[in-house]
């Protein structure tokens, strides 16, 4: 783009006899620029905005898929036409579906916008924010009932999250994915922030519970809850949760299993990784700052506390848990028992007369 004196200067040169060539060299621009200003093309100080194109059958499935799922992230959308042959960009994307009007519109939406937000400082190494994700239909051979659990652990400084499912949000399913998120996304800060979740504190009180207490004392971290109604304190990781079920949990395969989804989940956590940031006007990646987070080391066993899972006898007398089967005495086809398993342990207990779990 020129600006009116660069074209002033443009049309006096070619006057006085010289070459677009030459005009070209001596502003520092396209000879076809150039050209476009002296013909009267181009206005100076005008950008040519280009009408964005998404060629077929890019644009009928953008349609399809946005119409089916209004709320799609467009970088989901992105991955799918990227495994299809788009060879585009993301950002000519989003030009088109906003061009062709592909996302109907939602006025829920539309209202939240503008929100103000804080913005809080983050020390490298210092803490990690959790949440648990309640992800809505998961496939009828998790055998989960009506929703998946997901927790979610982020890196307060960095961004970089991690997240397993579990089968309860109980306080030994709790315990069990705070250790594997831990270990995933590499060690430990100084400090735990949660929402008034039961299983980590009194959530009228905001006193943590005697049993959370113990496991942070294994892990030796602190912990900190958000205030009352405040749960954006932890707005590291509602984004991830966020992230997580945009761009991961509407992807599941409606036949995936649950080790399946899992390795998805991780795939994308690795992929997100390579995010760009900007700190104090420098270029950076989620990757590099988690690299720089300066964590410790995760304690060589989990936290001791004691699964307890209900499992239905099949008519060969095997109870199955976690990829294995283990049987039981014959005559008990269809018999509820209890699988109690303690973290860290190799050996598991089958109680074949089925008590009530705690709460």
């Amino acid at each position: 783009m020129l600006s009116w004196e660069a074209d002033v200067e443009a049309h006096a040169l070619r006057e006085q006899g010289w070459t677009i060539s030459a005009i070209a060299r001596h502003l520092g621009h396209d000879r076809k620029t150039v050209r476009a200003y002296l013909e009267g093309r181009r206005v100076p100080e005008q950008r040519v905005r280009r009408e964005p194109t998404l060629a077929e059958p890019f644009l009928e499935y953008c349609r399809l898929r946005l119409a089916e799922d209004p709320h799609l992230w467009a970088s989901t959308l992105f991955d799918e036409l990227a495994g299809l042959g788009f060879s585009g960009s993301y950002p000519s994307l989003t030009a088109a579906i906003r061009a062709h009007g592909l996302r109907p519109h939602c006025e829920p939406c539309t209202a939240s916008k503008g929100r103000d937000a804080a913005i809080i400082s983050h020390p490298a190494g210092e803490e990690t924010q959790w949440d648990w994700v309640e992800l809505p239909n998961p496939p009828t051979s998790w055998g989960v009932g009506g929703q998946a659990h997901l927790l979610v652990g982020s890196l307060a400084h960095s961004g970089r999250w991690r997240a397993v499912l579990a089968e309860s949000e109980d306080f030994p399913h709790l315990i069990e994915a705070l250790d594997r998120v831990t270990r995933k996304l590499g060690g430990l800060t100084r400090r735990w922030r949660f929402d008034r979740m039961a299983t980590v504190c009194s959530p009228r009180s905001g006193t943590v519970s005697a049993a959370f207490a113990q496991a942070a004392k294994h892990y030796a971290v602190a912990v900190d809850l958000c205030p009352p109604r405040h749960g954006n304190r932890k707005g590291v990781v509602e984004k991830a949760n966020h992230s997580a079920a945009q761009r991961w949990w509407r992807t599941v395969a409606d036949d995936a299993t649950v080790a399946g989804a899992q390795q998805s989940l991780d795939e994308l956590c690795e992929r997100l990784d390579g995010r760009v940031r900007r700190r104090d006007g420098e270029r950076t990646t989620v990757a590099e700052l988690a690299a720089g987070e300066g964590l410790r080391a995760a304690p060589a066993a989990a936290f001791p506390a004691e699964l307890a899972v209900v499992r239905t006898v099949s008519a060969q007398a095997l109870v199955s848990f976690r990829g294995n089967r283990y049987s039981v005495p014959p005559g008990m086809f269809g018999v509820q028992v209890v699988v109690r398993h303690r973290l860290g342990a190799d050996q598991l207990r089958i109680i074949t007369e089925l008590v009530k779990l705690p709460v």
